[in-house]
Protein backbone atom coordinates (compact mmCIF):
# COMPACT_ATOMS: atom_id res chain seq x y z
CA UNK A 1 0.00 0.00 0.00
CA UNK A 2 1.34 3.43 -0.93
CA UNK A 3 2.22 5.73 1.95
CA UNK A 4 -0.21 8.71 1.85
CA UNK A 5 2.64 11.12 2.60
CA UNK A 6 4.71 9.71 -0.26
CA UNK A 7 1.70 9.83 -2.60
CA UNK A 8 1.01 13.46 -1.67
CA UNK A 9 4.68 14.38 -2.20
CA UNK A 10 4.77 12.65 -5.58
CA UNK A 11 1.53 14.37 -6.62
CA UNK A 12 2.96 17.76 -5.62
CA UNK A 13 6.21 17.08 -7.47
CA UNK A 14 4.24 16.03 -10.56
CA UNK A 15 2.11 19.19 -10.32
CA UNK A 16 5.25 21.36 -10.06
CA UNK A 17 6.79 19.54 -13.03
CA UNK A 18 3.67 20.10 -15.14
CA UNK A 19 3.46 23.75 -14.10
CA UNK A 20 7.12 24.30 -14.99
CA UNK A 21 6.64 22.55 -18.35
CA UNK A 22 3.53 24.61 -19.14
CA UNK A 23 5.34 27.83 -18.17
CA UNK A 24 8.32 26.92 -20.36
CA UNK A 25 6.04 26.10 -23.32
CA UNK A 26 4.19 29.40 -22.93
CA UNK A 27 7.46 31.37 -22.78
CA UNK A 28 8.81 29.48 -25.80
CA UNK A 29 5.67 30.27 -27.80
CA UNK A 30 5.86 33.95 -26.84
CA UNK A 31 9.53 34.01 -27.82
CA UNK A 32 8.91 32.45 -31.23
CA UNK A 33 5.92 34.75 -31.83
CA UNK A 34 8.10 37.74 -30.89
CA UNK A 35 10.71 36.75 -33.49
CA UNK A 36 8.03 36.43 -36.19
CA UNK A 37 6.45 39.74 -35.19
CA UNK A 38 9.74 41.65 -35.21
CA UNK A 39 10.73 40.21 -38.60
CA UNK A 40 7.31 41.08 -40.04
CA UNK A 41 7.64 44.63 -38.72
CA UNK A 42 11.09 44.97 -40.30
CA UNK A 43 12.77 45.60 -36.96
CA UNK A 44 16.32 44.47 -36.35
CA UNK A 45 16.37 41.22 -34.36
CA UNK A 46 18.32 41.14 -31.10
CA UNK A 47 18.09 38.91 -28.06
CA UNK A 48 17.07 41.88 -25.93
CA UNK A 49 14.27 42.94 -28.30
CA UNK A 50 12.89 39.41 -28.46
CA UNK A 51 13.06 39.13 -24.67
CA UNK A 52 11.26 42.46 -24.18
CA UNK A 53 8.55 41.68 -26.73
CA UNK A 54 7.96 38.18 -25.28
CA UNK A 55 8.16 39.43 -21.64
CA UNK A 56 10.89 36.92 -20.79
CA UNK A 57 14.49 37.28 -19.65
CA UNK A 58 17.46 37.24 -21.99
CA UNK A 59 18.65 34.25 -19.96
CA UNK A 60 15.56 32.35 -21.14
CA UNK A 61 16.15 33.35 -24.79
CA UNK A 62 19.77 32.16 -24.64
CA UNK A 63 18.87 28.90 -22.86
CA UNK A 64 15.74 27.94 -24.83
CA UNK A 65 17.08 26.01 -27.84
CA UNK A 66 14.04 26.72 -30.05
CA UNK A 67 13.91 30.44 -29.33
CA UNK A 68 17.68 30.94 -29.50
CA UNK A 69 17.86 29.10 -32.82
CA UNK A 70 14.98 31.21 -34.21
CA UNK A 71 16.76 34.41 -33.11
CA UNK A 72 20.06 33.35 -34.70
CA UNK A 73 18.33 32.33 -37.92
CA UNK A 74 16.46 35.65 -38.09
CA UNK A 75 19.67 37.63 -37.46
CA UNK A 76 21.46 35.72 -40.24
CA UNK A 77 18.52 36.22 -42.60
CA UNK A 78 18.43 39.94 -41.90
CA UNK A 79 22.20 40.18 -42.43
CA UNK A 80 21.78 38.57 -45.87
CA UNK A 81 19.11 41.12 -46.78
CA UNK A 82 20.97 44.22 -45.61
CA UNK A 83 19.72 44.66 -42.03
CA UNK A 84 22.89 44.74 -39.88
CA UNK A 85 23.16 42.67 -36.73
CA UNK A 86 23.23 44.41 -33.37
CA UNK A 87 26.64 45.67 -32.31
CA UNK A 88 26.44 43.90 -28.93
CA UNK A 89 24.68 40.58 -28.41
CA UNK A 90 25.81 39.19 -25.04
CA UNK A 91 23.94 40.09 -21.82
CA UNK A 92 21.83 42.92 -23.16
CA UNK A 93 19.28 44.84 -21.13
CA UNK A 94 16.14 42.91 -20.27
CA UNK A 95 12.74 43.96 -19.09
CA UNK A 96 12.47 44.27 -15.35
CA UNK A 97 9.11 42.47 -15.47
CA UNK A 98 10.71 39.40 -17.05
CA UNK A 99 13.47 39.34 -14.44
CA UNK A 100 11.01 39.80 -11.59
CA UNK A 101 8.90 36.90 -12.91
CA UNK A 102 11.90 34.57 -13.15
CA UNK A 103 13.07 35.71 -9.72
CA UNK A 104 9.67 35.05 -8.13
CA UNK A 105 9.47 31.59 -9.71
CA UNK A 106 12.99 30.74 -8.53
CA UNK A 107 12.26 31.91 -4.99
CA UNK A 108 9.03 29.91 -4.86
CA UNK A 109 10.77 26.77 -6.05
CA UNK A 110 13.57 27.28 -3.51
CA UNK A 111 10.99 27.55 -0.70
CA UNK A 112 9.32 24.34 -1.89
CA UNK A 113 12.65 22.52 -2.08
CA UNK A 114 13.67 23.67 1.40
CA UNK A 115 10.33 22.53 2.82
CA UNK A 116 10.76 19.17 1.10
CA UNK A 117 14.34 18.91 2.40
CA UNK A 118 13.21 19.59 5.98
CA UNK A 119 10.44 17.03 5.66
CA UNK A 120 12.88 14.42 4.36
CA UNK A 121 15.27 15.11 7.23
CA UNK A 122 12.44 14.64 9.72
CA UNK A 123 11.48 11.36 8.06
CA UNK A 124 15.07 10.13 8.26
CA UNK A 125 15.14 10.84 12.00
CA UNK A 126 11.74 9.25 12.63
CA UNK A 127 12.35 6.22 10.42
CA UNK A 128 15.31 5.05 12.50
CA UNK A 129 13.52 5.36 15.85
CA UNK A 130 9.98 4.27 15.05
CA UNK A 131 8.33 0.97 15.96
CA UNK A 132 11.24 -0.80 17.69
CA UNK A 133 9.49 -1.49 21.01
CA UNK A 134 8.32 -5.03 21.84
CA UNK A 135 9.90 -6.61 18.76
CA UNK A 136 11.86 -9.86 18.78
CA UNK A 137 15.56 -9.71 17.87
CA UNK A 138 15.15 -11.29 14.39
CA UNK A 139 12.29 -8.98 13.49
CA UNK A 140 14.20 -6.03 14.91
CA UNK A 141 17.26 -6.81 12.77
CA UNK A 142 15.08 -7.14 9.67
CA UNK A 143 13.42 -3.81 10.37
CA UNK A 144 16.77 -2.17 10.99
CA UNK A 145 18.01 -3.38 7.60
CA UNK A 146 14.84 -2.09 5.93
CA UNK A 147 15.15 1.25 7.70
CA UNK A 148 18.81 1.59 6.76
CA UNK A 149 17.98 0.90 3.13
CA UNK A 150 15.10 3.38 3.24
CA UNK A 151 17.33 5.88 5.02
CA UNK A 152 19.97 5.57 2.26
CA UNK A 153 17.32 6.31 -0.38
CA UNK A 154 16.08 9.33 1.55
CA UNK A 155 19.61 10.66 2.02
CA UNK A 156 20.24 10.30 -1.72
CA UNK A 157 17.00 12.12 -2.52
CA UNK A 158 17.82 14.82 0.02
CA UNK A 159 21.25 15.36 -1.56
CA UNK A 160 19.64 15.79 -4.97
CA UNK A 161 17.06 18.26 -3.65
CA UNK A 162 19.74 20.21 -1.76
CA UNK A 163 21.90 20.45 -4.90
CA UNK A 164 18.92 21.70 -6.89
CA UNK A 165 18.10 24.28 -4.20
CA UNK A 166 21.73 25.48 -4.26
CA UNK A 167 21.59 25.92 -8.04
CA UNK A 168 18.34 27.86 -7.77
CA UNK A 169 19.78 30.09 -5.03
CA UNK A 170 22.75 30.90 -7.28
CA UNK A 171 20.37 31.69 -10.16
CA UNK A 172 18.29 33.87 -7.82
CA UNK A 173 21.41 35.85 -6.91
CA UNK A 174 22.18 36.31 -10.62
CA UNK A 175 18.62 37.50 -11.29
CA UNK A 176 18.80 39.95 -8.39
CA UNK A 177 22.04 41.35 -9.85
CA UNK A 178 20.38 41.72 -13.26
CA UNK A 179 17.37 43.50 -11.70
CA UNK A 180 19.75 45.89 -9.92
CA UNK A 181 21.66 46.54 -13.15
CA UNK A 182 18.43 47.22 -15.07
CA UNK A 183 17.25 49.66 -12.40
CA UNK A 184 20.56 51.50 -12.46
CA UNK A 185 20.49 51.69 -16.25
CA UNK A 186 16.92 53.04 -16.16
CA UNK A 187 17.92 55.61 -13.54
CA UNK A 188 20.88 56.74 -15.68
CA UNK A 189 18.63 56.94 -18.75
CA UNK A 190 16.05 59.04 -16.90
CA UNK A 191 18.74 61.39 -15.58
CA UNK A 192 20.22 61.71 -19.07
CA UNK A 193 16.93 62.97 -20.54
CA UNK A 194 17.13 66.79 -20.68
CA UNK A 195 14.46 68.70 -18.82
CA UNK A 196 12.06 71.10 -20.51
CA UNK A 197 13.58 74.31 -21.78
CA UNK A 198 12.86 77.36 -19.64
Amino acid sequence: MTDPTTAAREARIEWLRRARTADSKAKTKRGLDAVVGLVAAGERITVARVARKAAVSTWFVYNSPDVHQAVRAAIQEQARHGIPAAAVLPRQRVSEAGLQTDLALAREEIRDLKTERDRLQARVRLALGAEIDDVQRTELLRRIRDLESHNALLISELAGQTDRADRLERRTAELEDEVTAVRRALTRSIRAVPGPAR
